[in-house]
């Protein structure tokens, strides 16, 4: 299975530190955040992997090419960015009509992505798609995800004073081969995924609860926190 991680934001909520660099070579207890992503994707058998840059692209060039994975990692860097979804759409062809990851590369996430793909495999055959979701200390800051008794995503609440719980959306997502279609043919002027692509598949979402480690790095004070 193949792999597109988002990686091309400007990270202006961790700033100064994404002030010379970018959000996802961030250090993470000594190691970017970008590598910990490819470690485990690869070590979960996913690859190839594509990943957009744009944002001091140069510096994630120089990272790949120094890497030992450089021979599993494909570049493609916007000099105007296109939107979550206007990069998935942009960029279909790389999944060759199969089924694939899209991955918001800015949290620390240490998923299990084996169990993650057993689990879409066995969805139910109505879902066109896994959600990764995790369980939050601040789900009012978070868009939070409500599922029927089966896992399947019936209604998002996305930032709300008083949230029905605290199971987020962890923005790490299987898409089908049949979703994929529908995006290149019926969604293929859309630019973001959350909210022109989610919204119109509630109901045919089925959700994957990690128990491991996940945290939105965007601020120093999470950052902290992963590093501590």
């Amino acid at each position: 299975m193949r792999a597109l991680l988002l990686a091309a934001g400007l990270g202006t909520r961790l700033r100064p530190l994404t002030d010379t660099m970018p959000k996802c070579l961030a250090p993470i207890k000594g190691q970017p955040l970008l590598e910990i992503w490819l470690e485990r994707l690869i070590q979960a058998g996913i690859r190839p992997l594509l990943i957009n840059t744009h944002y001091l692209a140069e510096q994630v060039e120089t990272f790949i090419e120094t890497s030992s994975y450089r021979n599993q990692v494909r570049l493609v860097n916007e000099l105007e960015l296109h939107g979550t979804a206007g990069t998935l759409i942009t960029n279909l062809d790389f999944f060759e009509g199969e089924d694939g990851l899209l991955i918001h590369a800015d949290n620390y996430c240490l998923a299990d992505f084996t169990a993650f793909q057993q689990v879409h495999r066995n969805r139910p055959p109505e879902c066109l798609m896994t959600m990764m979701t995790f369980r939050t200390d601040e789900p009012s800051s978070c868009g939070i995800v409500e599922l029927d008794q089966r896992g399947v995503v019936i209604g998002f609440h996305e930032k709300v004073a008083n949230p029905p719980s605290n199971l987020a959306n962890g923005a790490v997502y299987i898409l089908s081969a049949e979703l994929l279609k529908i995006l290149d043919t019926d969604l293929h002027i859309a630019t973001d995924f959350s909210t022109e692509v989610l919204n119109r598949f509630v109901g045919q979402i089925y959700s994957y609860e990690t128990s491991e480690v996940f945290l939105d790095i965007g601020t120093p004070e999470t950052y902290e926190q992963a590093n501590n």
